[in-house]
């Protein structure tokens, strides 16, 4: 008699089940489990919910706290969402919400993905840079150096203390020859500027400015803004009609300027996404969005969250833009290079 033997394999004497066996026995479990399909609609609710926010944002109301805008505003951050849906359906063992997840993934990427990339090229004639200052700034000497040390042929700043004035003009005088400040804004440029007055954005006070600088390539235009504050109160909601209502005459001053190249530096109080800012952004392309890498955001500078500060230009090549050290303002300073 011959007795064959065979190895001890631990599991009742069978050896290892091919690859093609355990992908069937998957299969059939989730045939026959069929809760893994009816579990989680409701997860797969928010995943659809998300998407259709994403897609349809623009026809989302603002005659009710903003609610538009203020989605807009942190629209990215939407992503956030989707690693708790995950986890969710994870736990719920549901087959639906994980494959439902697909929809704001893909959505996000296709909307945003084109950000993750670093866009930004060499060469351009012209750096430029802005930075709101924060009325309260500890440092104030300081903070102009800092921005001075990007190498910035040109540098707006808002929120300027009118106590604080003299100490700027003397922080930047070495660098910057030419400098005007209308208000509460103010340009200081190391070529000659010209032209300069106020830009009326119907607050009461200045808080925008336009003037000429005569760069090697050519005029430039050049307009600075600060336009009004907005709040998220419980009460109102997204609190932003005078900010919406001054972008608007911002709009109308770039519209009416009689120079072909025109830059915009400044804090918008608002992002690129914000529909309430179409006055603006219509006209004008953002540097981080044509040359950027990454998001660029610059407030709040403790955790950025959103890019409320803005480089924009018209009949200007955008070449590269990014994010500035933080000073000690609540705006990171940001910076970006053209090509005139």
């Amino acid at each position: 008699m011959v007795q064959a033997y065979r190895a001890d394999t631990g599991n009742g004497g069978e050896g290892p089940q091919p690859s093609g066996s355990r992908f069937r026995d998957l299969r059939d479990r989730l045939v026959r489990d069929r809760g893994i399909w009816r579990r989680g609609i409701v997860l797969a609710g928010c995943s659809v919910l998300l998407t259709l926010v994403m897609l349809l944002h623009a026809h989302m109301p603002n005659a009710i706290g903003n609610l538009g805008s203020l989605t807009e505003t942190f629209l990215p951050w939407i992503a956030l969402f989707v690693p708790v849906l995950l986890v969710l359906g994870l736990v719920r063992r549901s087959a639906t919400a994980l494959i439902a997840l697909l929809l704001p993934v893909v959505v996000w990427f296709n909307v945003f993905g084109g950000l993750l990339t670093d866009k930004s090229g060499g060469g351009g004639d012209l750096t430029v840079a802005t930075h709101n200052v924060n009325a309260d700034n500890a440092d104030p000497s300081g903070t102009a150096q800092q921005v001075a040390g990007s190498g910035a042929d040109v540098i707006a700043l808002q929120e300027l203390p009118a106590g604080q004035v003299k100490t700027y003009e003397s922080a930047l005088a070495d660098r910057f020859p030419y400098h005007a400040v209308q208000g509460t804004v103010g340009l200081w440029s190391k070529y000659p500027i010209s032209d300069t007055r106020p830009v009326d954005i119907k607050m009461g006070w200045v808080r925008a400015m336009r003037t000429t600088v005569a760069t090697p390539e050519g005029k430039v235009g050049f307009v600075v803004a600060h336009l009004p504050s907005v709040r998220v109160k419980l009460h109102a909601g997204f609190t932003a009609n005078q900010r919406d209502q001054s972008a608007d005459a911002l709009g109308a001053a770039i519209a009416d300027e009689r120079l072909d190249r025109v830059v915009l530096l400044g804090d918008l109080n608002g992002t690129m996404n914000d529909r309430s800012l179409n006055a603006v952004t219509s006209q004008m392309r953002s540097t981080q969005g044509a040359a950027g890498d990454g998001f660029g955001f610059s407030w709040p500078a403790s955790f950025p969250m959103a890019r409320i500060d803005q480089i924009m230009v018209k009949g200007v090549d955008p070449v590269s833009s990014w994010t500035l050290p933080a000073t000690d303002s609540d705006h990171l300073p940001i910076a970006a290079r053209v090509k005139l």
